[in-house]
């Protein structure tokens, strides 16, 4: 068996974590990631930053604009800018 079909790259395994957070991995890339994970510290910090910043997204209550607040300051942003061309 070679060693490339167990184990991956750092790049890889945060990749496969962040697919993972957001339930795109598969089974065999989880099973892939927590091998490096079983081994790896940098790893096992990465997988726990990023669960907690996860979690931090979820449980924040942000308070974002909707489309109508956006265009309005668009706008007024592109009629400034045509007075600053002039």
């Amino acid at each position: 068996m070679k060693k490339r079909f167990l184990f991956i790259s750092f790049k890889e395994a945060q990749h496969i974590c962040d697919k993972a957070q957001y339930d795109e991995a598969t089974g065999w890339e989880k099973t892939k990631l927590m091998m490096r994970y079983a081994w790896c510290r940098i790893t096992r910090a990465y997988v726990q930053r990023n669960s907690k910043l996860s979690d931090s997204v979820k449980t924040s209550k942000l308070n974002c604009l909707n489309a109508t607040e956006r265009h309005h300051i668009k706008a007024q942003f592109d009629k400034e800018l045509t007075k600053q061309e002039r």
